[in-house]
């Protein structure tokens, strides 16, 4: 059994711990409450502007332009969004995980547009190339952050670097609900959107021309995902950092609660110990 001074000195540790993981708790949970109405209040926009692209290109199948189309482009990039810290639960590896477990993502094929340096450490251990890196962006991000990778993305695009540009991000469903998710957001598919017949029957006018609207519009569209994107996965890191600090603050304090009964069962001891030798002694006497 443990000496009395080393349960001490364990249980000061432990508490020292606890009080940090309570403070990081809730500073998380202040800074996820503000993250979660911002995440709510872009998201009306965000789902505007997908039903604007989907409007346009379920009634407009004839349609021939570069951002509906493959180019030579032969590797793949993907927009991976984690977080600059961790103690967060498997918040950073499931993204990691979403893109290394992916057949589809090889080294070879893919390189990494990267938002946050956790994804960058995984991503470069399973020796993918990062292209790029916008960590700095991922603190307090705002729609120029996601113009600037937006802006990026397409010129590679464009000039036939790549081939596929796709998005990687934990979806904020809940407080201890976050999804990792994958979206391809180049070359637009026309067969993924769908809508009604009703709308169907409505007229589709473009002025000046079906091209150059889709010519503003589709690069708008990237970069609303890649900000949407941004911000989910904001809420999504204070939320499973909240999370992951409350289960920390709680195996702390039944540690400590195990260690207190230790303790007093080895003072009980050394009590008992010191009676019995006092007793002994008396005898002999």
């Amino acid at each position: 059994m443990a000496s009395m001074r080393d349960i001490k000195r364990r249980q000061a540790s432990v508490q020292s711990t606890g009080q940090i993981t309570k403070a990081m708790k809730l500073v998380s949970t202040v800074k996820l409450q503000k993250a979660r109405t911002r995440a709510e209040n872009t998201k009306p926009y965000f789902d505007g502007m997908y039903g604007t692209v989907a409007s346009i290109l379920a009634r407009s199948t004839n349609i021939r332009h570069r951002y509906l189309k493959a180019n030579e482009g032969k590797k793949k990039a993907v927009v991976v969004i984690t977080s600059n810290r961790g103690l967060a639960g498997g918040y950073n590896s499931n993204i990691v995980k979403l893109i290394a477990n992916n057949p589809e993502f090889s080294p070879e094929n893919t390189v990494i547009y990267a938002v946050g340096r956790k994804g960058i450490e995984g991503l470069t251990r399973k020796g993918y190339k990062i292209e790029k890196d916008y960590s700095t962006c991922i603190d307090e991000p705002i729609y120029s952050d996601a113009m600037e990778i937006s802006k990026d993305l397409l010129a590679a695009y464009a000039d036939g670097e790549i081939g596929e540009i796709y998005l990687a991000y934990t979806f904020f469903k809940n407080t201890v609900s976050h999804i990792p998710t994958l979206k391809k957001l180049l070359p637009v598919d026309a067969g993924e959107y769908t809508i009604s017949e009703e709308e169907k029957k409505i007229p589709m006018n473009f002025e000046p021309s079906e091209e150059e609207v889709l010519e503003m519009v589709i690069p708008k569209y990237v970069s609303s995902l890649i900000f949407g994107g941004l911000v989910e996965a904001v809420a999504s890191e204070n939320g499973a950092r909240m999370t992951a600090m409350d289960s920390a603050t709680s195996n702390a304090e039944e540690l400590i609660s195990d260690l207190s009964l230790k303790y007093n069962r080895a003072r009980q001891s050394a009590i008992t110990q010191e009676l019995t030798e006092i007793i002994a002694g008396a005898d002999a006497i």
